[in-house]
């Protein structure tokens, strides 16, 4: 059997393994210490193209220059921050470069409250420190420790989901390129292409501020939100499409005017304004973005798959919206019967339907 239907998900250097041959086969331009291409086919392999008749699928939708910008960081002694609200491919953007690079997004640090500094650093094997005391054997290696070791990219999700100490303990590593084991009397130094990429959520702000000398080490990307619903409707689609592959839903794809629909509803309870600018609009309590969007139509196509024709209706998606957009029961059941009545019950016939189907669910 085919591996890749064996696992839920599989890492970018594995799922693109013939786009990155391809790149490797046929990139001729100079390539940094320890990186598998060069910069320029770290940007083709990010934003899409065709190497000699093998399609590049884009992997990131939006500001070519901040990809470039993102790579030529990779290029320097600084680390990379990717900052945006929830929903603009932080994470995506992250194991993406990394796989170009160097072939291995798997070393990563999930930032949370329990996230301790020995997970930055090392921890120990407790029965064989007990056993025979410290030695190589007995430590546990962080994802930045491996990283360093072999020059590679260790990636940091959610870096200011962590306390603040925590975060801390990343600046002699950022500064120095060091990891020291005093239990063994030596440092490990970092080969030559070694990196660290994190990302940070803007909702988070406040949550552990990152200090000065942490951001100092860091050069920032901002990631906005998709400017424009065409830009947001193709990276719906894009990211609905190899999702739904991996599940195979049984469910046909959804049509551009339901994806239109959705995304449509998000932007507007997102910006407090419906799109022609006319009507303020009051947003619910929780996240609308681009990621709810895409797991909403990828939900509906299992219902519909399941437990309907295989094609989506409206009701499939009106059950999507009433889980993606009512997080708190009370507060956000009214605004978005609010919603309901003064947006899309106003729009017409093509959304009568879909209003018809929202309003039942939400009764």
């Amino acid at each position: 059997m085919d591996q890749k239907q064996d696992v839920v998900r599989l890492p970018s250097e594995r799922l693109y393994t013939h786009e990155l041959e391809a790149l490797k086969k046929l990139d001729q331009d100079a390539k940094p210490a320890g990186w598998q291409l060069s910069p320029k086919a770290v940007l083709t392999f990010l934003i899409g193209g065709n190497v000699k008749g093998v399609a590049i699928t884009p992997k990131y939708i939006g500001n070519k220059r901040l990809v470039e910008m993102a790579i030529a960081t990779l290029l320097t002694d600084r680390a990379l921050m990717l900052i945006g609200e929830p929903g603009t491919a932080k994470s995506w953007l992250s194991e993406n470069l990394t796989a170009a690079i160097h072939g291995d997004s798997g070393k990563v640090i999930q930032g949370t409250a329990g996230t301790s500094e020995e997970h930055i650093r090392y921890s120990w094997n407790y029965a064989m420190l007990l056993a025979q005391g410290p030695s190589d054997q007995a430590i546990i290696k962080s994802p930045i420790f491996r990283a360093m070791e072999t020059g590679g990219i260790a990636r940091f999700e959610e870096i200011s989901r962590c306390a603040s100490e925590v975060q801390d303990a990343l600046i002699s590593i950022l500064s120095e390129k060091t990891i020291s084991i005093p239990e063994l009397g030596r440092e490990v130094f970092a080969a030559r292409g070694f990196s660290i990429i994190a990302t940070a959520n803007t909702r988070d702000r406040g949550v552990n501020e990152m200090s000065a000398a942490l951001k100092r080490r860091f050069n920032i990307i901002v990631l906005p939100s998709p400017s424009d619903i065409d830009t947001e409707v193709e990276i719906v689609r894009k990211r609905v499409r190899e999702i739904s592959t991996s599940y195979e839903l049984r469910a046909s794809l959804p049509e551009e005017e339901a994806v239109r629909k959705v995304v449509t509803i998000f932007r507007e309870l997102r910006s407090g304004m419906t799109l022609d600018g006319k009507e303020k609009v009051k947003g619910p309590s929780g996240v609308i973005s681009t990621a709810e969007a895409i797991s909403l139509l990828t939900g509906s196509m299992a219902l519909a798959g399941s437990f309907g024709s295989g094609q989506i209706s409206e009701e499939d998606i009106a059950a999507g919206l009433q889980g993606a957009i009512v997080k708190d029961e009370e507060k956000d059941r009214l605004v978005w019967k609010e919603y309901l009545e003064n947006v899309m019950k106003k729009r017409g016939s093509t959304w009568r339907n879909l209003y018809f189907a929202c309003s039942e669910m939400n009764n």
